[in-house]
């Protein structure tokens, strides 16, 4: 009984224990929950409804920095341009922007030259365009486009028109001064003849360079395959011979055309035969008297397929290294003085490269100073570049790309050309 008695009571006092234990635990949990904290002091920023959507479909590099201007959340265009660096941005301006715009309110925007990730170069600066604005009471947004590509086209473009003026303004300049030499020789008949003669020369150079930049501007804007047809390149290297037939005539060369007959390319026509017509024109033009100029087509295997390249060799001048990188640019000319002699404009080989592009294939050239030129016009074949007539690319991103990239040189061995056309 004494037994009994002794355990009830050790059980009764235990159980006041865990209750008092119990007690004391909850009280102590409520003054916990109760007593501010770091976390409850300084919260996590929200971004506001809608926003992180917003972000995720703009074109622009964002960044959203809180009160600390820590990065809150960040695109991945951010990223790649290397604006966000370990939570951080890492642009020293931007950052400045962002703290006077948390201070004032006031929406900033300012254009700035940062070097590319990886590099410290100035020759390889990005361009941006930096916006700053508030984004709710805590938060700043910054937004960053991307100038560069946009800042290159324009310097074309520039350089472009700053070149046609000039190239117009020394034929029209010298129409203008050959004819007040005409009134005031006009009672010299031979004067008059002679200064006539030049006129017509002006007259000529002034037309063809209105008509090849007519033709480089349409070679930039029209699609060639939207009115394509099988042409045969017979037909393209004779009426490329027949237009150059009187140059080569006045300076006794023999134009030959040879290699494999019966092939056909996919493609505009009028397009194909100019940029043909302009590597045999140039070949003629820089070819000493009384040598040969060979034409010669051949089928080859490539990796996207049959391809057609026509060679147009030359026993010229030939080109230098350096200047084998530049001379497919607009109104490039290896010799000017030479060039304006013959007439050339320098944006026939533009035109020959665009239309190369805009076709699936490529220009290439082969030189050696003193030894001449040779180069050569890669084509899909007819049948292969049919084949993929629908699921060619943008004829703008096309020319785009030929502009970027340089010409490819390869010695390439021409054929022979054995049959001298009449």
């Amino acid at each position: 009984m004494d037994v009994n008695a002794a355990v009830a009571a050790a059980a009764a006092i235990a159980g006041v224990l865990t209750g008092v234990i119990a007690m004391l635990a909850f009280r102590w949990s409520e003054r916990e929950q109760k007593r501010p904290t770091r976390t409850s002091l300084h919260t996590d920023p929200v971004l506001p409804p809608g926003v992180d959507t917003v972000l995720s479909v703009l074109r622009s590099s964002a960044v959203v920095l809180d009160e600390a201007d820590a990065v809150v959340k960040a695109s991945s265009a951010a990223y790649a341009l290397g604006l966000v660096r370990g939570g951080r941005l890492s642009v020293e301006p931007m950052l400045q922007m962002a703290r006077d715009t948390r201070r004032d309110g006031e929406i900033r925007q300012v254009e700035l030259d940062l070097p590319r990730r990886g590099t410290g170069r100035g020759g390889d600066a990005l361009a941006v365009s930096a916006r700053v604005a508030p984004l709710g009471s805590r938060l700043v947004l910054l937004l960053v486009e991307d100038l560069t590509e946009a800042r290159r086209i324009e310097a074309v473009r520039r350089d472009f028109v700053a070149n046609v003026s000039h190239e117009l303004k020394t034929p029209v300049g010298a129409l203008s001064l050959l004819s007040e030499a005409v009134m005031d020789a006009s009672d010299d008949p031979e004067a008059v003849q002679r200064f006539a003669g030049r006129m017509q020369i002006e007259a000529t150079r002034l037309t063809s360079l209105v008509q090849e930049l007519i033709d480089l501007s349409r070679v930039q804007n029209d699609d060639p395959l939207e009115d394509a047809e099988p042409v045969r390149v017979d037909e393209l290297v004779a009426e490329a011979i027949d237009r150059c037939r009187h140059q080569a005539g006045a300076k006794q060369i023999t134009m030959a055309a040879g290699g494999t007959a019966d092939l056909h390319v996919w493609g505009n026509r009028g397009q194909l035969a100019a940029a043909l017509g302009n590597l045999v024109e140039n070949a003629v033009n820089y070819s000493p008297a009384r040598t040969r100029v060979g034409i010669a087509a051949r089928r080859v295997t490539a990796p996207g397929g049959e391809h057609i390249e026509v060679a147009v060799t030359d026993q010229g001048i030939g080109i230098s290294e350096k200047d084998k990188e530049r001379i497919f640019e607009r109104f490039y000319r290896v010799d000017p003085a030479r060039s304006r002699a013959t007439g050339g404009t320098g944006l026939g080989l533009a035109i020959v490269k665009h239309v190369a592009a805009s076709h699936g294939g490529e220009v290439t050239v082969w030189s050696s100073e003193g030894q001449g030129s040779t180069f050569t016009l890669r084509l899909p074949e007819a049948g292969a570049a049919r084949d993929r007539a629908n699921q060619h690319p943008d004829p703008d991103d096309l020319d785009d790309e030929a502009d970027r990239q340089p010409p490819q040189s390869s010695p390439y061995e021409p054929l022979p050309a054995p049959e001298v056309l009449p």
